[in-house]
């Protein structure tokens, strides 16, 4: 089977209602809790480290992704390559989970980055999400080890080129 074809699309303020509808569905607000996250996302759309993207597929949106350059807020994820970025997402549409979408799309917009010279993707989900570290396996991820965040600890997993 094919994984079907996505788009990509810079986030814009126009977006802002669809993925607040988004953070309320339960299986987002689960993991997406956090009051600042809304002010978070979208917050700074023109941000240098941090790109905000709308995942569509056969013209349908249904995820957000956002994708960052490490920096000196992650100094608990260890030392990484120059050029290492992190990601995070989530599926916004309840009848797109569990069909393979996750780790289908971040394998594609990893791939992406690979071509352009990143050497490593980093990501960090919640240990006790074990519907993410799957995905996170699938779109080639590998458990690298337990790290501390803001938003507590945190499997630290990575990809690299």
């Amino acid at each position: 089977m094919t994984a079907p074809p996505y788009a990509f699309q810079p986030m814009t303020v126009d977006d802002m209602p669809m993925v607040r509808r988004w953070l309320a569905e339960p299986h987002v607000a689960e993991w997406w809790h956090d009051p600042e996250t809304l002010d978070f996302i979208g917050g700074d759309l023109d941000h240098p480290d941090l790109a905000q993207f709308i995942v569509s597929t056969d013209g349908r949106p249904f995820a957000y992704l956002q994708c960052y350059q490490i920096g000196d807020w992650h100094v608990g994820f260890g030392p990484q390559p120059k050029g290492t970025r992190g990601l995070d997402q989530f599926i916004g549409e309840a009848d797109m989970l569990g069909r393979g979408h996750g780790s289908a799309f971040m394998r594609a917009f990893i791939d992406q980055l690979f071509a352009r010279g990143v050497p490593r993707m980093v990501i960090d989900p919640r240990p006790d999400n074990p519907r993410a570290i799957r995905a996170y396996q699938k779109a080639g991820f590998e458990k690298a080890d337990m790290v501390d965040t803001p938003d507590g600890p945190a499997l630290l997993m990575v990809r690299n080129a």
